[in-house]
């Protein structure tokens, strides 16, 4: 296995503990595995995630609650959809409130 692969499914494991209502951003996971500065590689591991029903990569966003990745999923507006579906109020493609739904991996995950 390369280190990349190796990578994405740690970023996966971390995605799957988001809690339904709540997002996080894609440094906040690098930086909880230990790879900071290594947010575009958590982006890329996202746009892979489509081919796994269980990695909720809608909940992953830009450090300012964007939805930088929706281009990624089946249509441009579905990540929006989902997250709405989960109670998110999304407002100009950006997550309101999004300092009270943020989850950070290094304080939950203590």
């Amino acid at each position: 296995m390369n280190d990349k692969f190796n990578f994405f499914e740690s970023v996966y494991e971390v995605v799957k503990l988001i809690p339904k209502g709540r997002v996080s951003s894609y440094g906040a996971i690098a930086n909880y595995l230990g790879a900071k500065g290594s947010a575009r590689m958590v982006g890329w591991a996202m746009n892979a995630a489509h081919q796994y029903a269980d990695v909720p990569a809608h909940r992953v966003v830009n450090r300012q609650g964007l939805l930088t990745g929706k281009h990624h999923f089946a249509t441009p507006t579905a990540m929006q959809e989902m997250l709405e579906q989960e109670g998110i109020r999304i407002k100009d493609e950006q997550i309101e409130d999004f300092d009270k739904l943020f989850w950070n991996p290094a304080v939950e995950l203590l």
